[in-house]
């Protein structure tokens, strides 16, 4: 007997026609590009984003094609979001920190009809649009009044708000497959071509939901939600999802990312969450830090994307009493995987145990499983010890990269996707990545983890980033070599770097060298770039 319910497709469109008739007065803040402070509410993102989709129609775009975006995080990429998602097209956001080559090769795989952009990367615009063939429309994110010069794009330049002018806002959302394509993103590319994540309007509203939830990140109407975690890469997380969800006032910072500018938009408009990765809030903590101030309304903050190092995590919690929330996803995941919520057993641990816990990515949301695996690929214990391949299935899983032929091999193994990185999962279900697979360091035969040295070298007062790579060794193979960026004014030395190991790693753990330097690579999604320092530095120790 089947159940007598209503049956309703999960759309990105439902999302926003919620927000508008249960939030209509909630408000959306966006530091503009253009220099000043925008506000509107949740009732005229709806609205314009209605005139946006009768502006994608009179562009010719039709359901299915992609629409790209090379924007920064405000309320115009925000009603794109709903526009072209909602009317059946796909949202393709566009990560400016790639390289031109790459974003041209992106624009031309995806087969963009039209590329919305930020005034601010008109020069990425110039450089690629002589290099694409699909899309014949640029349209510049901004007012008459702000349009840039171009001569390059000569009819094909548009402006933003002249076309809204040019459309009223009656228009009725579409109702769709729920399984259709709504958005997709690019993988960060580190190493060749980046691989698209086609989403579906059904895995993006489960991913909401389940992203949405108090164990997760933990978000309600009485929230002030910073993304800070661009727009442009995996939709911020889920957050713009998210807050139309319940209804939470959004803050949007634009491009100025730098600690001075976030730290005076979180106390303006009262932020009481945040999220983005541990390179962005090292430069909010060093702000604050250098001149004693204090945060009056955050109260939590998500990391990800990178491992979070300890001593960051007890600088927010005991200086500024922001709670921090250690996350885990990937691009294939959109992104959400794992949150490091804790159970309610672990409130009663010491500090010191508490941080053992919050240096883990955490446990699967529901709809996402995992296991860890050996090199035979049966699958390992959950005993916090054994470590090996992480593997993920889900609700809002890939099963295949956007544009793979027939003959392209499936990245599953078995039904499970398999995300690169090693792990070890502890009885609770706590998962904790201990390298990235080709990360990972064996010397004399034995694994080392790179993060865990990474960590530990972050505890020192005097370090600012800290690296650790696989270098080649003439006796045991391989062995860690660490990379320093110093705090300003350090005078930190190599000899006290590795003493400050003593008692806190195996010795064998250890690394043998210390190299100092000035700053170290980032990807386009604030990731270190370690197979550069692997090139740069692999025969460190060979010819010493």
């Amino acid at each position: 007997m089947q159940g007598l319910m209503m049956q309703q497709p999960l759309l990105v469109a439902s999302l926003l026609a919620h927000a508008e008739r249960h939030h209509g007065g909630q408000e959306i803040v966006s530091r503009r590009v253009e220099g000043d402070i925008h506000r509107y509410r949740y009732r005229d993102l709806a609205q314009r984003a209605r005139r946006m989709a009768n502006v994608l129609e009179g562009l010719g775009v039709k359901p299915g094609e992609r629409v790209g975006t090379l924007a920064w995080n405000g309320y115009r990429h925000m009603e794109l979001y709903f526009a072209v998602s909602g009317s059946g097209s796909v949202l393709h956001t566009l990560n400016p920190r790639l390289h031109v080559d790459q974003l041209a090769y992106i624009i031309e795989h995806a087969e963009d009809r039209v590329v919305f952009f930020d005034a601010t990367f008109l020069p990425l615009i110039e450089s690629v649009a002589p290099r694409v063939k699909s899309p014949k429309v640029f349209v510049a994110m901004t007012d008459r009044a702000h349009m840039p010069q171009a001569n390059d794009l000569t009819g094909m330049l548009m402006c933003y708000e002249d076309l809204l002018e040019l459309h009223d806002d009656v228009f009725e959302w579409p109702l769709l497959d729920e399984n259709s394509a709504s958005s997709l993103c690019y993988t960060s590319g580190t190493t060749g071509n980046p691989k698209g994540v086609l989403y579906s309007h059904r895995s993006t509203l489960l991913h909401t939901y389940a992203a949405a939830l108090p164990d997760s990140l933990n978000c309600s109407a009485r929230d002030v939600i910073l993304p800070v975690v661009p727009m442009f890469h995996v939709n911020a997380w889920g957050l713009p999802y998210i807050a139309c969800m319940v209804g939470a006032k959004l803050v949007f910072p634009g491009p100025a990312l730098d600690g001075k500018s976030l730290y005076e938009l979180i106390e303006a408009e009262q932020v009481t969450l945040s999220a983005g990765v541990p390179t962005v809030w090292q430069g909010l903590l060093t702000h604050v830090g250098e001149r004693q101030e204090t945060f009056a309304s955050m109260r939590r903050t998500i990391i990800g994307g990178a491992p979070c190092p300890t001593a960051m995590t007890a600088q927010f919690q005991e200086r500024y009493q922001v709670d921090v929330l250690h996350a885990w996803g990937m691009t294939e995941l959109s992104p959400v995987g794992t949150v490091c919520s804790f159970k309610p057993h672990q409130l009663s641990l010491s500090t010191e145990e508490r941080y053992t816990v919050q240096a883990k990515q955490g446990r699967s949301v529901f709809g996402i499983d995992m296991k860890i695996v050996g090199p035979d690929g049966e699958a390992l214990p959950w005993d916090g010890h054994a470590a090996g391949d992480l593997l993920v299935r889900g609700q809002w899983v890939t099963r295949q990269y956007f544009g793979a032929g027939d003959g392209d091999a499936s990245p599953l193994r078995d039904g499970w996707f398999p995300t690169g990185d090693v792990a070890k999962i502890d009885p609770d279900g706590f998962m904790q990545i201990t390298d990235r697979s080709k990360d990972v360091i064996k010397s004399g035969g034995e694994w080392i983890s790179s993060t865990d040295i990474e960590n530990v070298a972050c505890l020192h007062p005097e370090v600012a980033t800290a690296v650790c790579i696989a270098a080649r060794h003439p006796k045991w193979d391989e062995r860690p070599l660490l990379l320093i960026v110093k705090k300003p004014g350090s005078a930190l030395g190599g000899g006290e770097m590795l003493a400050f190991f003593d008692g806190r790693v195996a010795k064998w753990w250890t690394p043998d060298a210390v190299v100092f330097v000035e700053s170290v690579p980032l990807g386009a999604t604030g990731k270190v770039l370690k197979n550069q320092l692997r090139d740069q530095y692999r025969d460190y120790y060979l010819s010493a």
